[in-house]
């Protein structure tokens, strides 16, 4: 039997909303040599073995964990400055998940798998399809 996947949680500066993610990561600066969405980061991940076991990266917008993207790998990225980064390679399907609201943090920090949020199924979503805004409202007052 294997362990529990690790997952990482970053907020996602920036973005107002799972589109304007999207709309970003199909740009040319958010790509890597292998056309696969990434997000570089100064710090590497200690625990990057557990993370590559079926882990993902949870996304934070506007105050609420809204989706995840599988992990792929971590490459070694030099910035213009000379200085080596970690560019965390990232599965280009965004999965929906349940809204759950997150303080602001810097940097990025590890979630457990029976921490995260359920994964929103398409036909799940299709029935309850509110409005973002209104699904952050309903699960701050406890309805969601």
């Amino acid at each position: 039997m294997t362990a529990p996947s690790l997952n990482l949680i970053k907020l996602c500066v920036g973005a107002g909303s799972i589109q304007d993610l999207i709309d970003w990561q199909i740009t040319p600066q958010a790509k890597g040599h292998d056309g696969k969405p990434r997000h570089v980061t100064r710090m590497w991940p200690r625990r990057f073995d557990e993370l590559l076991n079926g882990g993902s990266l949870f996304w934070v917008i506007k105050g609420h964990i809204l989706c995840r993207q599988k992990l792929i790998r971590f490459d070694e990225v030099i910035g213009l400055d000379g200085i080596k980064r970690c560019g965390i390679v990232l599965d280009p399907q965004l999965i929906k998940t349940h809204a759950v609201p997150k303080r602001p943090f810097q940097g990025w920090r590890y979630l457990k798998s029976i921490d995260a949020p359920f994964d929103l199924s398409n036909q799940l979503e299709e029935e309850n399809a509110f409005p973002a805004e209104l699904e952050r409202s309903l699960n701050n007052i406890g309805i969601r």
